[in-house]
């Protein structure tokens, strides 16, 4: 299965970039299904068909979800007070009604992470477009499934999962209840769902289309989307440049609009794949307007920058002669005061802007110390100097 990413700037009119593209996929044969978060029901307006809590079938060979984040975050939180039954008793805790839950912020983003889960077990699809928010709560979106993975991993290690046995023993020593085992059950069901959806999103088969329009503000998104996408290593395959005004108009305040968005494409062709989607003079409204809109198939965009995992290991040694280490992080766009590395452990934190993550070092680089870092030609370059009480020495 292919899944297509599709996020960009706020208002640039992403959910019907996400329409066209599928129902063009769907069209040229492919089995697609087009996902959404939105609470109000936006891709379905575009659509012109109504979308809810199960998969419509819109047109041939496409299907649109907008997963119910109410009825899930009822569902899990019902099921979570049963299961934990005993901890509410020991601490006096009401229990809570399913009639008066109400989702909590973020839990259409969390239904949508489930929907792109079960669409890519299910093996019904070729194609999967997701019509992500804008990019900064799309990465952080994005980024959950790592983070989660990372903080069950530290609240519950596995390691210490072997002492299951004496649970019993030391709650009667202690006097007070142990961790019970649907405690462990649930972490580690939900490692294996996070590490599904993590699956979907470092897939080689899924990229990123990001939608803006062409202005100062589109250009300024751009760029702080194209830093936080590098450092979750998502591949941009093309940006879509949308509602492009037509050249020939001879009307002055259009022309300086016209003007405006011609200066911001020059400079985008030079940096990226880049497809323009005209302007219709109106709100684009069924099948004919996205037909209309002539967006890129998924087979249409060539010279798209490749998947790069990050970070780069297999550059490791590729140092000055006193055996200094160079790890090599692609990050185009990012500006130098910015950025901030913080060594903790054996994980490197690295901050871009408003981005931030969390990686483990490879083994190598953990018998090291920090010994510096530059910015050069879109690439952060970190120097590790091997650490003599922890590397192996030579006779």
């Amino acid at each position: 299965m292919r899944t297509i990413l599709i996020t960009g700037q706020g208002g640039s009119g992403r959910t019907t970039v996400a329409a066209a593209t599928a129902l063009k996929a769907a069209r040229e044969g492919a089995r697609t299904l087009v996902l959404s978060a939105d609470r109000t029901d936006s891709l379905g307006a575009v659509l012109g068909v109504g979308t809810g809590a199960e998969p419509v079938r819109v047109a041939p060979e496409l299907t649109a979800w907008r997963p119910d984040a109410a009825a899930d975050f009822r569902e899990d939180l019902v099921a979570f007070q049963a299961r934990a039954a005993s901890v509410l008793d020991l601490l006096g805790a009401g229990r809570l009604d399913a009639e008066e839950l109400t989702p909590l912020p973020g839990a259409e983003e969390l239904a949508l992470l489930r929907a792109l889960r079960d669409a890519a077990l299910s093996e019904a699809y070729d194609l999967v477009v997701v019509d992500l928010p804008p990019a900064p709560q799309a990465l952080a979106l994005l980024g959950l499934p790592e983070e989660l993975r990372r903080y069950l991993r530290r609240l519950l290690p596995a390691e210490r999962q072997a002492a299951r046995a004496l649970r019993p023993v030391l709650g009667r020593l202690a006097g007070v209840p142990m961790p019970a085992e649907w405690l462990y059950e649930t972490a580690a069901r939900w490692d294996v769902e996070l590490a599904a959806v993590a699956a979907i999103v470092e897939d080689p088969g899924t990229t990123v289309r990001l939608v803006a329009e062409p202005g100062p503000a589109g250009a300024d998104h751009v760029r702080v989307a194209s830093v936080g996408l590098a450092l979750r290593a998502l591949p941009v395959e093309a940006l879509i440049a949308n509602r492009i005004l037509p050249e020939n108009t001879h009307d002055t305040w259009l022309g300086g609009l016209v003007a405006q968005q011609r200066k911001v494409l020059a400079e985008w062709r030079e940096d990226r794949p880049l497809r323009e989607v005209a302007h219709l003079g109106r709100d684009p409204r069924g099948a004919d307007d996205l037909t209309a809109l002539d967006v890129p198939g998924v087979d249409d965009i060539h010279g798209a920058a490749a998947r790069v995992e990050w970070p780069v290991v297999d550059r490791l040694g590729d140092g000055s002669p006193d055996g200094v280490l160079v790890w090599h992080v692609p990050l185009p766009g990012a500006i130098r005061d910015e950025l901030d590395l913080i060594r903790r452990g054996d994980e490197l934190v690295v901050t871009a802007g408003q981005f931030r993550r969390i990686v483990p070092l490879p083994s190598a680089l953990r018998r090291c110390t920090v010994d510096g870092a530059a910015l050069r030609d879109g690439e952060l370059r970190i120097r590790f100097a091997p650490d003599p009480r922890l590397w192996p020495q030579g006779r």
